[in-house]
């Protein structure tokens, strides 16, 4: 599982809306309603800005993002006041539907369904929501990048958008278009389930392209275990795949540090942690 798309999933289509439509109000406020959250660090609880981390972007996107931690303690900025209520509401939402993804997960490797859970201490798991705003393009090609190819550093993301395309997904060396259906989620592995499946599960590379005159938006909820866990393979991949540890125990904080405050290139942060690069 790189990448899968869930319906019928309990959170409310209406609070999906909501969430969107808190965060559009943000992006619209005055530059200095916003500012004591522009030039945060990456492990700060609130950031606001534009690209991935503008002081080590190395090439302009056409993204603005809000960015929260919101557990295992709630952060969220003052303005504007509706979007905490929802904000906290759909963080929870989505944490119970990653949870239980989680499990579902570690039942398909012929684990307990509490196993991954157990391992990565996922009770006390480490949750950002973001909420990404990406302006129409206008340039005469008709394509300008959104967001360039990554792999998430937690463990699973949802990720909801509106009606406007722009999610791509590599797929057997190719980049494919991610169609939505209405009200549905994209479920992404990331980095985290591939150490701690020891490869099993990859995480899944994907970017953002942008077109037309029309604004994407999308909000993304994303859990990592918890940020004190030491992620390693669990024994019984390594034993069942026959070949070996490919990662080293990384605690998930210096993970997610090292992860944040580079350049992005595509999966490289994994090679921090891989037993063996490949040719």
């Amino acid at each position: 599982m790189d990448e899968l798309e869930v319906t019928n999933h309990g959170v409310p289509e209406a609070l999906q809306e909501a969430v969107m439509d808190a965060c559009k109000q943000l992006f619209s406020l005055p530059m200095e309603e916003k500012e004591e959250h522009i030039h945060a660090g990456p492990m700060d609880p609130i950031r606001i800005g534009s690209g991935f981390y503008s002081v080590m972007d190395a090439v302009a996107f056409k993204r603005d993002y809000l960015k929260m931690f919101t557990h295992p303690d709630f952060h969220c900025p003052a303005k504007p006041a509706i979007l905490r209520d929802i904000a906290m509401e759909y963080s929870s939402c989505t944490r119970v539907l990653l949870l239980q993804l989680a499990t579902a997960i570690s039942r398909s490797l012929d684990l307990a369904g509490g196993r991954l859970s157990e391992a990565l201490n996922l009770e006390s798991c480490f949750q950002i929501l973001v909420g990404n705003h990406y302006p129409g393009c206008s340039r005469p090609d008709g394509e300008a990048m959104g967001f360039l190819a990554h792999s998430d550093h937690g463990l699973l993301t949802l990720l909801f958008q509106n009606g406007v395309d722009g999610l791509q997904v590599k797929h057997d060396g190719r980049w494919v278009l991610a169609k939505p259906l209405p009200g549905s989620f994209f479920v992404i592995a990331g980095d985290q389930m591939e150490i701690v499946t020891n490869g099993r599960y990859r995480s899944a590379l994907h970017r953002v392209v942008v077109g037309g005159e029309q604004a994407r938006m999308s909000i993304v909820s994303l859990i990592g275990p918890c940020l004190d866990a030491v992620v390693e393979p669990l024994p019984e991949m390594a034993a069942a795949d026959g070949k070996g540890l490919e990662f080293r125990g990384i605690r998930y904080r210096d993970y997610l540090e090292k992860q944040q405050s580079k350049q992005l290139d595509e999966k490289a942060a994994l090679d921090l942690v891989r037993c063996r690069l490949h040719s």
